[in-house]
This record gives C-alpha cells, sequence and structure tokens, in this order.
C-alpha cells in the first residue's frame, strides 16, 4: 500500500524536525573535572594594594550533584567536617625560591586575637532540573591575596571541588602571581 505523496512529504518533514530538534544529551564523568580559566587581581586604592583577586575555573560534573544547599549541615556536612567546604583552595606563598603552604592571619577585633583566614568555600546547589542532571560551567570566587603578616610577594592558589557524593575532583593550580 503506497501512502498518499502529501502524507509521505508530511512524514518525511516531521522526522527531520524530530531528529534536527533532540539534543545532544552531554556525557561528563560522574567524578567532578575542573580546569583553570584565570585570575583577575583587584586593586584595593584606599591601601593602595591589590588584596583581593578573582579565581576562575570551568567544571563540569555527570550526575550534576555539584553544590550544598543552607540547610546541608548534617554529617558529612557539619560545619567541623572536611566536607563542610566544597570548594577546598589553598594558599602558597614563594619563600626563598620554594613555594610554602602559608596560613593567612588576621586579627579579630572581637577576640583581640588573630585567626586563620579561610578560603575554602561552600558552592551553592548548582543541579539541573529534569532527566539529564548533567552540569558544566563556570564558577568564580574571590580570594583575598595580600598576607599581611608577610614580606613575600608572589603567590600560588590551587584548588578542587567535592561533590555530594564526596567524589573530589582533580586539583588545579594558578599561575605564579605577583601581588
Amino acid at each position: 500500500m503506497r501512502l498518499p505523496s502529501k502524507i509521505q512529504l508530511f512524514l518525511i518533514i516531521l522526522l527531520i524536525t524530530g531528529f534536527g530538534s533532540c539534543k545532544k544529551v552531554k556525557k561528563f564523568d560522574n567524578i567532578p573535572r575542573i580546569e583553570y580559566t584565570s585570575f583577575t587581581s583587584i586593586y584595593n586604592p584606599d591601601l593602595e594594594i591589590y588584596d583581593r583577586g578573582v579565581l576562575q575555573f570551568y567544571f563540569e560534573d555527570g550526575d550534576g550533584d555539584i553544590g550544598l544547599d543552607n540547610n546541608d549541615i548534617l554529617p558529612p556536612f557539619n560545619p567541623d567536617s572536611k566536607y563542610y567546604y566544597n570548594l577546598i583552595i589553598t594558599y602558597f606563598e614563594m619563600q626563598n625560591g620554594e613555594l610554602k603552604e602559608v596560613p593567612i592571619l588576621w586579627f579579630n577585633p572581637e577576640t583581640e586575637l588573630y585567626d586563620t583566614l579561610t578560603l575554602s568555600a561552600r558552592i551553592p546547589n548548582l543541579t539541573p532540573n529534569g532527566v539529564n542532571k548533567a552540569i558544566s560551567g563556570e564558577i568564580q570566587d574571590t580570594l583575598f591575596i595580600y598576607n599581611f603578616n608577610s614580606t613575600y610577594d608572589t603567590i600560588k592558589f590551587e584548588a578542587f571541588i567535592i561533590d555530594r557524593a564526596l567524589n573530589e575532583s582533580n586539583t588545579i593550580s594558578t599561575p605564579l602571581i605577583i601581588r
């Protein structure tokens, strides 16, 4: 049985439209992966120094479980846990030709003591709606880069992210930064 030509044409157009409109599903590993994009230093005219900078990196994750909600404070994401922060950032200074991990100290006026400044952060929940949870994008984080207790001027950061399944991404590094 032969279909009339108008029906054949309609079916062909329908098939072409159907195949053409299908989104290609992105496939990423369920372990997050990140790539360094840039670091931009920010000048503070009041202090006449570069005291902050913006770290930007690309991320991708196959099951989209990147980020935490504000109420994610029960184990393993409780404040005393190593998983409380899901963006882990480490600060290094070039000291006598060698990179050394050092804490950034700041004076806490309430306690009148020096405290260690935490550079790590909590990425908000980025899980997309829908069936396909694969996600990719750019993340920016503003960091303090000036260690008032140090005379060294060359620094570097390392960073990685942790998803809600506690999978750790690869670690990225900034190039050396002169502050």
